[in-house]
Parts: C-alpha cells; sequence; structure tokens
C-alpha cells in the first residue's frame, strides 16, 4: 500500500495538480477535527459517493483517516479505492493525529473551506450587516423594506424570519429586482447563520443593485438569540423574474463577469472536456430543484448555485479540477462562478447561451453506484409477513432510524457492520435496509456477510413508510458508535442556544485559522 508523508501533502495542497484529498471516517467524526480541504467521503458510502466526487479513475486520490494504521478505516478505503478501479491511490501517514503532530493544522465543523470563505469575504470587503435588534426595530417602524432567505426553500420552510421570502442564495441577483423594484427598498439577507448572509449581500453588491444591501448579522439564529420569534412553515418564494427583472438581472451579470474575469464555454468543448481521460471537469446546473427535475442536459449534475459555493465540497472533491456551470440565461451561472473564481478554483467557466432546449431529462440526478454486486433481495411484503424470522439491520443514517424503523430492527454504520453481525445469531437470516435500499444492497455484498444469508429490502426503509407499515422509533438498538451524523446547531435537542453560540463563534474564529493553516488561495478582486 502506498502512503504520502505529512510534507508531500502540504505541498500537493499548495501545488496545482489535481487531487483528491479524501477523509473516509464517519461525518460525525470528520466534523470534530480534519484537514481544511479534506472531503468526506466514508467508507460506509464509498461506492454511493465516487462516481460524482472523484469522477474520473485516475485521479490521484490521498485517503485520510484517523492514525493511518494497517487496519483502519484508511487502509480498508485504500483496498475498496483500488477495487473500483482507481489506479492512483494513497494513504496519508499517520492519519490526522500524524498531521496535528506535524504541526499542522486541524479545523472542525463541515463545509469548512466555505465558511471560512465566508469570513473572509466579510472581512475583505467589509460586508454590511445589522444586528437582529436593529432589523426588528426597522420591521416595527414600519420601514420600506424586504427581507430576502439565501437559503433553500426546505430551510427557509422550517424556521424563517417574519416577512421573509425564500431567495436562495444565486437566485437573488435573478429575482430581486421584481421583489424589490423601489431603489429606496432596504433588502436585507438572512440565511441560519453567517455565510450564506454575507455572500448573498455581497453578490447584490457585486451586482450594482440600486438599493440599499445588508446581511442580517448570525441570521436566523442571532434572530432566536435576541429572542424573537421565528416563522415556522412559511412559504412565500420569490416568483421568476418578468421580462423587464430579467434584462436588469442579465445587466448586473454582465458587470459581475467583467469585474471578476468570469469566462464562457461553448457546449462542444466542455463536453469534449467532459470525456477528457487526463483531466477532470464537472458538469454543473445551478438552477433551482424544480427546474432542474422539469427538463436538464444528459451528465449535468444539480448544484444550486447558492449550496455550490455554501458547501463546495459536498459537489466537488478534486482539488484543481476544471468546472463549467449552466443554467438557463446565465445570470445564476455567472454569480456563482464568480464566487468558485474568488474561492481560488483556477478554472470556471459558463456555458454560452444557456441550457439547450433539445434532449433535455426529467427527474433528480441520481448517482451509479460503483461495483454493485449481485445480491438476493426480500420484498417489503415478505419481510411483514414473517418479521420474527428474519434479524433486520438498517445500515442507514442514525438520525432517520431514530425517527422511524422496521420493528425490532436494529442500527450499524455499514462500515463496521461485521462487528454487528458478530453480535446477531447465525440462526437467523439477516436483512439489510437503509434509505432508499441502495446502501443496504452494495452492503449485502460486504466480506462482512460471507458466509451468511443476507439479504437486501427492495425499495428500503422509504417503501416500508409509504407503504404505511408499523414502525418503531428510537436508537435503543444501535449497535456501536453513533458518529454517522453532523447535526446543525438548531437540531439539537436541548441546549440549542448553546450549540448556536457555539457555532457563531467558531465561524467567527475560522479567518484566524486559514492564517495559520496557510493552503486557501482566496482571491480579492
Amino acid at each position: 500500500m502506498d502512503t504520502l508523508s505529512h510534507q508531500a501533502l502540504k505541498d500537493r495542497l499548495l501545488g496545482d495538480a489535481e487531487f483528491a484529498l479524501l477523509d473516509v471516517r464517519e461525518q460525525g467524526t470528520f466534523s470534530e477535527s480534519h484537514l481544511l480541504f479534506a472531503v468526506c467521503t466514508p467508507l460506509s458510502q464509498l461506492e454511493l459517493l465516487l462516481g460524482d466526487l472523484v469522477p474520473r479513475r485516475t485521479t490521484e486520490a490521498i485517503v485520510v483517516d484517523e492514525a493511518g494504521a494497517a487496519d483502519g478505516f484508511g487502509a480498508r478505503a485504500v483496498d475498496r479505492l483500488a477495487s473500483l478501479g482507481y489506479a492512483r491511490v494513497a494513504l496519508l501517514e499517520g492519519g490526522i493525529q500524524g498531521w496535528a503532530n506535524a504541526g499542522f493544522e486541524l479545523f472542525s465543523g463541515v463545509n469548512v473551506p466555505s465558511k471560512a470563505f465566508g469570513e473572509f469575504v466579510e472581512h475583505t470587503y467589509e460586508t454590511p450587516r445589522l444586528a437582529a435588534e436593529e432589523v426588528k426595530a426597522m420591521l416595527d417602524a414600519g420601514r420600506d423594506m424586504v427581507i430576502v432567505d439565501s437559503r433553500p426553500y426546505s430551510e427557509y420552510h422550517r424556521m424563517s424570519i417574519p416577512t421573509g421570502i425564500d431567495m436562495p442564495g444565486a437566485e437573488l441577483a435573478y429575482r430581486i429586482h421584481d421583489v424589490a423594484p423601489n431603489p429606496e427598498t432596504f433588502v436585507v439577507v438572512n440565511c441560519a447563520g453567517r455565510t450564506r448572509s454575507i455572500i448573498g449581500t455581497q453578490s447584490l453588491i457585486n451586482a450594482g443593485i440600486p438599493n440599499p444591501v445588508a446581511a442580517l448579522k448570525d441570521g436566523t439564529m442571532g434572530w432566536h438569540l435576541a429572542g424573537f420569534e421565528v416563522d415556522r412553515g412559511a412559504t412565500r418564494a420569490a416568483p421568476a423574474p418578468t421580462d423587464a427583472g430579467c434584462e436588469k438581472a442579465l445587466a448586473a451579470a454582465a458587470r459581475v463577469a467583467a469585474r471578476f474575469e468570469v469566462p464562457t464555454v461553448d457546449l462542444d468543448t466542455a463536453l469534449h472536456w467532459s470525456r477528457d481521460e487526463d483531466r477532470t471537469t464537472y458538469l454543473l446546473d445551478v438552477r433551482s430543484p424544480a427546474e432542474y427535475v422539469d427538463g436538464h442536459m444528459p451528465g449535468w449534475r444539480h448544484a444550486p448555485g447558492g449550496q455550490l459555493v455554501q458547501a463546495t465540497d459536498e459537489y466537488i472533491a478534486v482539488k484543481n479540477a476544471r468546472i463549467v456551470l449552466c443554467d438557463d440565461v446565465g445570470v445564476r451561472a455567472t454569480m456563482t462562478a464568480s464566487w468558485l473564481i474568488q474561492m481560488g478554483w483556477p478554472e470556471v467557466h459558463v456555458l454560452e447561451g444557456g441550457l439547450r432546449d433539445a434532449g433535455l431529462v426529467q427527474g433528480d440526478h441520481r448517482p451509479v453506484a460503483l461495483g454493485e454486486p449481485a445480491i438476493s433481495t426480500v420484498t417489503t411484503s415478505e419481510l411483514s409477513d414473517a418479521l420474527t424470522r428474519y434479524a433486520v439491520i438498517d445500515v442507514g443514517p442514525s438520525n432517520a432510524f431514530a425517527e422511524a424503523h422496521i420493528p425490532g430492527g436494529a442500527w450499524s454504520v455499514r462500515s463496521r457492520l461485521g462487528e454487528a453481525l458478530a453480535t446477531i445469531g447465525s440462526d437467523r437470516t439477516v436483512v439489510l435496509t437503509s434509505t432508499d435500499g441502495g446502501l443496504a444492497a452494495i452492503a449485502a455484498g460486504d466480506p462482512a456477510c460471507a458466509g451468511r444469508e443476507v439479504l437486501a429490502l427492495e425499495g428500503g426503509t422509504a417503501r416500508w413508510l409509504d407503504e404505511g407499515r408499523r414502525v418503531e422509533s428510537g436508537l435503543d438498538r444501535a449497535i456501536g458508535p453513533i458518529d454517522d451524523v453532523w447535526y446543525k446547531p438548531y437540531e439539537h435537542r436541548g441546549a440549542q442556544e448553546r450549540f448556536m453560540r457555539d457555532y457563531l463563534t467558531w465561524e467567527v474564529a475560522l479567518v484566524a485559522q486559514l492564517e495559520r493553516d496557510g493552503t486557501t488561495r482566496f482571491r480579492q478582486f
């Protein structure tokens, strides 16, 4: 097994060559401490993640785990990557423990490069902001103002600022012109915490809208901590722009493209790039989820613009790769590209002329599982009719299991399935399930299942729930550590305010950590 030294990895991070830095620990553990540009790709989900995140099998992949032990997650991941056809794989010597012992910086949290970039933007451009008390006073005084929420609709719907209108990230410069046509209307941008508020506000400033604009300091968490009520279940969403609004949006995008030197590329060239065996190219459609489902070009993955900037590592794992963005008229792609360029991505292009009407496909993007084995299955009806004959193990997310699971079922993270099977007697057939059944089907082919009768549940737990079958809740039958999920501050039960304050303090402190780490290439224009 090939290994890589800490200094060699440091050199990679400061260089221009492509590589993927893959942290294969579970997300909960990853969130406690990791390298800045490591992408969370848990060992338990590698086959479902790698096809999208590391599409080219000849990409150099550097695997990271806790300590780089011979029997650790990292060594197992190296073997699995090789079995899936990845030809250039190495394990980081000593893992994150060795990285820290070498005097290098470790970060907590998730989506850290994007969060750190948000703090860099506010610090660099002095992005205007208002405290919750100031915004509340403006609302109470009847000020001519509009509050726009830069998060995806699902987050907005769960908890929002009163009167707020959902207008996710890249949609702001596209849709704001009809929502706030009076240049005197004050525009306040909010998110859950800080990053998307800052980026959203600076996006409108960069786009040159005439309105006064400010970020709501600390977002909905700051609003809640100030003692103000939040809306739950709000449905106010910004409409598609009118012809006049679209004309203003196009002019704004042109200004941004000029300032941040956003290049374009024609479709034939973009498709040629995507087939290049020596260079990774991501083709990303940055429109809204509904637009993407309604029709998108084959081979273009969905990455809503605001979320792509907010959580770049969830869509792109190959550092220094080439990125091509598309939408319908170019506004959202241009705004998103401008931010990725400022984040230091070396080659970001916008598709000339937007997506084509011919040959569009409908539906959500579904990742292709790599190396999926042929396994035996059981239907939900068969399982329900003889439930006591089977030992059910759910290898899906622990939080989903806690909310609702098949009666009598146990939970285990797939990367520890061998230990879970050892706790179950060998006299019963094992049925593996997961959210949609995909991960369970892969897990049923694991070496840990060899020598036992193991079936995968067709359609997974989702089908069981859709059919209205009986369920249980709780995590009392969890086998092994519950370390697979990172919880947002407001998702913690009890002490939410403490988690919110800690999170906001952590975000602000990222600027100092970036300086100590020294591997970012954020650009100031």
